[in-house]
């Protein structure tokens, strides 16, 4: 049985979009020795899909997914609706309800386990504000999720 190993792909999302400004070159290089494909990002909406379509050009650019493979695509999608769940407790929306977020999110796309037959695993760490569309009327928030490829 192949078991998680101590490099958690979660706890790395974290740190990536907690820490981003006091990033060191040592920890992303942890995450290249691991061959964990990384990548970092803003977004600010009050419109969910765009919160989505930022985070999935993100991915693409940077190539942790392949756009012509249907289950990579899904698996983010997945990821990323798992954390705006964590953001918007539990009820995705945004406008429709008068609340706006702007957030910092981190990608990364590897292999937490032992064994390299568990294969590929992507999570993305969402974290910033949420509120009323009234500047200083928000407070913070954080979301993560994770998914298989």
């Amino acid at each position: 049985m192949a078991h998680l190993s101590k490099n958690l792909i979660g706890k790395s999302a974290l740190l990536l979009v907690l820490l981003e400004d006091e990033i060191n070159e040592g920890y992303t290089r942890t995450l290249e020795q691991l061959q964990w494909k990384y990548c970092m990002g803003k977004v600010g909406s009050m419109e969910p899909h765009k919160v989505v379509a930022a985070i999935e050009t993100a991915a693409k650019k940077h190539q942790l997914i392949k756009p012509e493979l249907y289950r990579e695509s899904h698996a983010l999608y997945h990821a990323i609706l798992e954390a705006m769940e964590g953001v918007t407790r539990g009820q995705i929306q945004l406008g429709s309800v008068q609340r706006t977020v702007g957030l910092r999110f981190a990608i990364i796309r590897g292999n937490p386990y032992d064994s390299p037959e568990e294969g590929q695993w992507i999570a993305v760490a969402m974290y910033g504000t949420i509120g009323a569309p009234i500047k200083g009327l928000e407070h913070e928030v954080v979301g993560l999720g994770i998914n298989h490829i």
